[in-house]
């Protein structure tokens, strides 16, 4: 285990001493989510996401961005003939792979990880309806100006079942589906 933690220690510390540029700071913005799959009627959920950013640049081209969010999602279901709320939160960690262009456009995309903070749902006959983990990959494009301010349009799909029971005529096997509007500001600390 030592090996192992000073293993990871060796690599993020050489990772930094390669790194060109690293930049932190805030990120906030809008999510419309939805699920995708299975046999759930449901419409459209506005939520929110909130939290900060790390941005490691090599080179002119390349960028790697981890972040931690807090992220509202779920869906509006079709619920005894009326549409209720299921929103679900979740701590997520998305990795992404940037890829800069001159003049500050930007494409990104990576895997992303999110564990469930709470959940409100209003049919309490369904027992955990999330699961305590949800792993998604996630794909988008945006803008950063020389400052550090930016703005992009991230699409989120679900790679795993947001559930795993069973009955209420509902088949378990749907995904989170989760557009993401966001602002940002990655200020640079190391240019």
């Amino acid at each position: 285990m030592k090996k192992l933690l000073f293993s990871a220690a060796f690599l993020l510390c050489a990772q930094l001493s390669f790194a060109q540029s690293f930049s932190i700071g805030p990120k906030a913005g809008l999510n419309i989510s939805n699920y995708t799959g299975g046999n759930i009627e449901s419409d459209a959920l506005v939520g929110y996401h909130l939290g900060g950013l790390l941005n490691y640049g090599f080179g002119e081209v390349f960028s790697i961005q981890p972040e931690v969010l807090f992220s509202t999602q779920g869906a509006k279901v079709e619920n005894n003939g009326s549409k209720a709320d299921f929103k679900i939160s979740y701590v997520t960690i998305p990795v992404m792979l940037k890829f800069k262009a001159k003049g500050g456009f930007f494409v990104e995309f990576g895997p992303q990880v999110g564990f469930r903070t709470s959940s409100d749902i209003p049919n309490q006959t369904i027992n955990n309806f999330a699961k305590n983990l949800d792993l998604a990959a996630g794909g988008g494009i945006g803008y950063q100006s020389p400052i550090g301010l930016g703005v992009s349009a991230r699409y989120i799909a679900g790679l795993s079942k947001v559930g795993d029971f069973s009955g209420q005529n509902i088949d378990p096997d749907f995904k989170n589906s989760v557009i993401q509007a966001s602002i940002f500001w990655a200020i640079p600390l190391v240019k």
